[in-house]
């Protein structure tokens, strides 16, 4: 009958921890059913149908209607709409979008009718990235998780050893029947010491974190990640994309004497056509909203994070900040006065060379994130030195610094440059985050103690990256440093428990206290005990979905 009791007592606390653990997955599992089943397709020749989601393809037109979920990332061709992406970035404000921007699949469109053309489907899509990064950080083990393990495997041996030294101690000193009370707090010593509830201290609150993380748009690659994220006490912070909302827009072209700004515009987009970076975009898009033809480039090379070099029309250009004329030889003084007056007004300046000889400057502003200055200010109250990094001249450095309050400003700087301030900074004992969104950041952010990817930013930078910020916002690593506090303690909470509850237990299952008090546990309480211990560590694991 007491067997029939322990098994029954055991089963029904393991069906109390699979229901509680079941729910540390509800955030990821929210997110997988985020997408719609179906989309509605666009023919050739305009006729729509309805088709599986799995049936889409990359190149795709697709129709969405207000109130319908777009059904995967794209660009919109047709319409104007506001998209409620608060299901993947936590952003309770519908996001305006218009022919040209990006969409994002699993998003809700509110309310005009929209036309987008499929760009990722399936696995490339951001909510997939997302289920399979929260996947890969809940698999993965924190570095006090390794701590806990180790314990444990010592644990388990000292258990066993005091459950053989009450059984024999029980056995020759204990009253009458002693033998089978020995076997009886053995057994009771073996059952409340499972070492359960130790083992799920730390994945439990990792698998909590990086749920409630992902619904609030912060992505964490492994659970050291989260970890980390607490100990950071300096951050870098890229300019472009980063700091600015990373879309740039023309402003102007000016030429040297012989030349037209027109035809430094046309060069420059024409050679800008084969790069990456938002501001070649910008070059190129200004361009065409002019009228004006691009030629082909051939022998195109990009020098990240200083500019572009190649081949139009048979001169040999090269497009980029002060750093690259130099390395061409190139001398831009007669053109310096009017581009340190474009950057004092926060303006990125480009200088355009072709065959060695300078042909004039383009100027792109970037207007700064909305959020910026509230980030910047909770990071500062949090004790977090700030310094900005960017390829820009000196002078939009120094502009940009000064309207957000940054102390710490670097400009002209190459990837390089960027891996050395991390390495430079980690010398001198400080923990490093590094938050950035391009190519060009992709070094640093891998150095980083803690690499932070803008989710706006390119998909090198992602990978370089620990932790992602879906919606590109840089309140997003408060959100993650908050969360990274609470975990750790939530962690400790439970380990402390586990310990507490054992060095309690098992002294009293092995009969400590009979001389004193007379009591004895049963192993169908220890039984219980056991159970219970590792489902009150799967509940305030829970708790971390509160955490703000």
């Amino acid at each position: 009958m007491a067997a029939v009791v322990i098994i029954s007592l055991t089963l029904f606390g393991q069906i109390l921890e699979l229901k509680a653990r079941s729910q540390t997955s509800a955030a990821i599992k929210s997110l997988m059913g985020l997408a719609p089943k179906t989309a509605r397709r666009i023919l050739p020749d305009g006729t729509e149908e309805d088709v599986p989601l799995t049936h889409v393809h990359e190149g795709d037109r697709l129709r969405v209607r207000p109130g319908e979920k777009v059904p995967v990332d794209g660009a919109v061709e047709e319409g104007a709409s506001s998209i409620d992406e608060s299901m993947l970035t936590g952003e309770p404000l519908p996001v305006s979008k218009r022919v040209g921007d990006k969409v994002i699949g699993a998003t809700m469109n509110t309310s005009g009718a929209l036309v987008i053309r499929a760009e990722k489907v399936g696995a490339a899509t951001v909510p997939s990235q997302i289920v399979q990064l929260v996947a890969q950080a809940q698999r993965s083990r924190a570095p006090m998780q390794r701590m806990a393990d180790h314990v444990a495997g010592y644990f388990v041996m000292a258990v066993v050893a005091i459950a053989v030294i009450t059984f024999f101690v029980w056995g020759f000193w204990g009253p009458q029947p002693s033998w089978v009370y020995g076997l009886i707090n053995a057994v009771a010593v073996l059952i409340i010491a499972c070492p359960c509830a130790l083992g799920l201290a730390t994945p439990m609150s990792i698998m909590v974190a990086t749920g409630h993380g992902a619904t609030h748009g912060v992505l964490f690659r492994d659970a050291a990640a989260i970890e980390n994220f607490r100990k950071v006490d300096t951050l870098i912070v890229d300019k472009t994309g980063t700091l600015t909302e990373g879309r740039p827009t023309f402003e102007q072209a000016i030429h040297v004497q012989g030349g037209t700004a027109k035809e430094v515009l046309r060069l420059a987009a024409s050679l800008d056509q084969g790069s990456e970076h938002l501001l070649a975009d910008t070059i190129v898009s200004g361009a065409r909203a002019q009228g004006i033809a691009l030629a082909m480039v051939d022998e195109f090379e990009s020098g990240s994070g200083i500019g572009v070099r190649g081949t139009v029309e048979g001169k040999r250009l090269a497009l980029g900040n002060t750093a690259l004329m130099q390395q061409e030889g190139v001398d831009v003084a007669i053109l310096s006065e009017k581009a340190d007056n474009l950057r004092m007004q926060g303006a990125s300046v480009m200088y355009l060379a072709a065959n060695g000889d300078l042909l004039g400057l383009l100027a792109v502003s970037d207007p700064i994130k909305a959020s910026t200055q509230e980030a910047l200010s909770e990071l500062k109250a949090a004790g977090i030195r700030v310094i900005m990094a960017t390829g820009d001249g000196v002078s939009t450095a120094k502009a940009v610094a000064q309207r957000l309050g940054i102390d710490e400003f670097h400009g002209e700087v190459k990837p390089a440059d960027k891996l050395d301030l991390v390495t430079k900074l980690q010398d001198q004992g400080h923990i490093v985050a590094m938050a950035g969104d391009g190519i060009n950041d992709a070094p640093a952010l891998a150095k980083a103690n803690v690499g932070i990817a803008m989710g706006t930013g390119t998909d090198v930078a992602m990978n370089s990256a620990q932790v992602t910020l879906v919606r590109g916002d840089l309140r997003g690593i408060s959100i993650a440093r908050h969360l990274s506090d609470a975990t750790i303690a939530n962690m400790k909470q439970n380990l402390g428990f586990a310990f507490v509850y054992n060095a309690l237990g098992v002294p009293l299952a092995a009969g400590v206290l009979y001389p004193w008090t007379g009591l004895l546990l049963s192993p169908m309480f220890a039984a219980l005990a056991m159970s219970l211990s590792s489902a009150s560590v799967v509940t305030n694991a829970l708790r971390l979905r509160k955490a703000k």
